[in-house]
C-alpha cells in the first residue's frame, strides 16, 4: 500500500512539473498615436509669456516609459495671427515659447506639424475668479479625522461658467482633481471642495482653479469618471476620451489630448493646528 502511495506521489509530481511551459502572452498593438499635453496657463500676477507644450506617444502596454514625440513643428496662431513658435528642448518633447501674449477672450488656435502630418485644434482663453479665502476643518469625511479644506470664490453673475480644479499637496499623495459648472449657483459665492486624511498641521495644498470651457468641462469630467472606477476583468473597459485636436492630414490617425487655454488663480494654502 505504501508503495502504491509513493508511486501515486511521483506520478502526480511529474505531471505538475513537466507542465512547467512558458506561455508567451500575445498582446494586441497599434500604430503609436500622437499626444497632446497643450496646457496655456496664465497664472494671476504674471506676464503669461512662458508657456509650453509636451507631445508624447502612446506605448504599448509593458512599455518601461513612455516616448517622447521628437522633431515637430509647433506653433500658436491669436485671432490678430500672431504666431507663437515652440522650440523643443533637446530631445525630450517638451516645446518652449518664451513670448506668448495671453488675451482673455482671445481665440488661439494650435499647429502641429509631425511625422509630415499636420494637427490642429482652437480654444478660447477664459478668466476665471479670483479665490478669495480658504477654510479648514480638522475633523471632516466620513471617518471625522480627515482633513477639509474649501477654497472660495464669487462666481461672475449673467454668464455660463465651467471650472476645472487642481490640488496639489506638500505630502506624497497623487494631487486631486475635479470640475464644477455654475448651472445653479450662478453669481453666488462657491467653493472648491477638497479631502485628504494624511494631511496634517503644517503641511502645504496647492490649490488652482482654472476657467475652462464646455467642451474642455465635458471632456475632462467623463475622462475622471472613468479612471476614478476601480475596474476589474468583468468591467466593461473604458472608450478612448477624444479631445479637441485634429488631424487634418488623415483622421484616421487621431491624436490623443487637449489644447486649453485658462486663466488661474492659485493660492498655496497651510494647514492650521
Amino acid at each position: 500500500m505504501m508503495k502504491i502511495k509513493y508511486t501515486l506521489l511521483l506520478f502526480i509530481a511529474f505531471i505538475v512539473f513537466s507542465c512547467e511551459d512558458v506561455i508567451d502572452v500575445d498582446v494586441p498593438t497599434s500604430e503609436p498615436r500622437l499626444v497632446i499635453d497643450a496646457s496655456i496657463n496664465w497664472f494671476k500676477g504674471t506676464a503669461g509669456n512662458e508657456q509650453s507644450i509636451k507631445l508624447t506617444l502612446t506605448a504599448p502596454f509593458f512599455n518601461d516609459g513612455v516616448p517622447p514625440a521628437n522633431n515637430a513643428l509647433v506653433s500658436i496662431t491669436d485671432q490678430n495671427n500672431n504666431v507663437f513658435d515652440f522650440i523643443e528642448e533637446g530631445d525630450s518633447g517638451i516645446y518652449m515659447n518664451s513670448d506668448f501674449i495671453p488675451v482673455i477672450n482671445s481665440e488661439y488656435t494650435l499647429t502641429i506639424i509631425y511625422n509630415n502630418e499636420t494637427y490642429t485644434a482652437t480654444d478660447t482663453l477664459l478668466s476665471v475668479a479670483e479665490i478669495d479665502r480658504v477654510e479648514q476643518n480638522l475633523e471632516g469625511g466620513f471617518t471625522g479625522e480627515e482633513t477639509e479644506l474649501k477654497a472660495f470664490f464669487t462666481d461672475p453673475a449673467d454668464e455660463e461658467n465651467y471650472y476645472f480644479f487642481e490640488y496639489i499637496p506638500s505630502i506624497p499623495v497623487t494631487p486631486t482633481l475635479d470640475t464644477f459648472k455654475d448651472e445653479f449657483v450662478n453669481g453666488n459665492e462657491i467653493f472648491g471642495f477638497y479631502v485628504e486624511e494624511d494631511l496634517e498641521p503644517g503641511d502645504e495644498v496647492i490649490i488652482r482653479n482654472y476657467g475652462v470651457s464646455e467642451q474642455f468641462y465635458e471632456f475632462i469630467f467623463v475622462l475622471l469618471q472613468q479612471t476614478s472606477q476601480g475596474g476589474g476583468p468583468f468591467e466593461t473597459q473604458p472608450a478612448t476620451v477624444r479631445g479637441n485636436c485634429i488631424n487634418v492630414t488623415n483622421s484616421n490617425n487621431y491624436p490623443l489630448g487637449y489644447f486649453r487655454l485658462s486663466e488661474v488663480s492659485e493660492i498655496i494654502y497651510t494647514v492650521q493646528n
